[in-house]
């Protein structure tokens, strides 16, 4: 059982082993006896559970070999694809380019350009930030994006075309630099506006990057309400 960010942090591993569970056991169940071995964990009614690379709900029975991991909420490599038609989606660890995202889309079929950066802001919540660490589920994080940019494609653009590019920081970000950037190029600013929009939602909503706020007196895992 792999652990991620606030969770990893409580258990002081980022590992766990559990035995003796019977067979036909779920994924909620799983969670139950977790939560009640290691009662630094809190409570896991808000952590996901993955089994492989994608998500799966408590109702999950569970078997011999799975890879399983528990995610804390997200606060929220190497592309996805090529085809940015398809969407492509990087981690970097170094800082990112608005400028250079929105060339990477840039074609002479498209005349519009939707643009959006998230950048780190030196205060939230009253309190003032040092600087984000984040950290990512690396193996989970390319197939759950490329799972959003097919939901991006049926149930945003439908017959519309786009040319769609996500980057998303790992590590440290100090204030003021960005930590993601989308870029959607689209024959018309319509669609280009709603795919931009409907990306950063959905991948604050369930891709697996996880963001800890950096104080002068301590910090926080941004999202973790476990």
């Amino acid at each position: 059982m792999r652990l991620f960010a606030g969770l990893r942090e409580r258990a002081r591993t980022d590992r766990l082993v559990v035995q003796g569970l019977p067979e036909g056991t779920t994924l909620g169940e799983l969670k139950a006896e977790i939560a009640r071995r290691h009662p630094a964990l809190g409570s896991l009614a808000h952590v996901a559970g993955v089994v492989g690379t994608a998500y799966a709900n408590d109702a999950r029975v569970l078997a011999d070999g799975d890879d399983v991991a528990l995610l804390p909420p997200v606060s929220g490599g190497a592309p996805i694809a090529a085809d940015f038609e398809r969407g492509c989606f990087e981690l970097h660890a170094g800082r990112l380019d608005p400028a250079v995202a929105q060339a990477r889309v840039a074609h002479d079929s498209c005349g519009a350009i939707a643009l959006f950066t998230g950048t780190t802001r030196a205060e939230n919540r009253g309190r003032m930030v040092v600087r984000l660490d984040y950290e990512a589920f690396e193996a989970m994080t390319e197939p759950e994006m490329g799972r959003i940019f097919e939901r991006c494609r049926t149930d945003v653009l439908g017959a519309d075309r786009a040319r769609m590019l996500v980057l998303h920081r790992v590590g440290t970000v100090v204030v003021g630099e960005p930590s993601v950037v989308i870029a959607v190029a689209s024959p018309h600013r319509a669609p280009a506006f709603a795919a931009c929009r409907f990306l950063i939602d959905e991948l604050k909503k369930s891709l697996p990057i996880w963001k800890k706020e950096i104080y002068a007196d301590g910090h926080e895992w941004i999202g973790d309400r476990s």
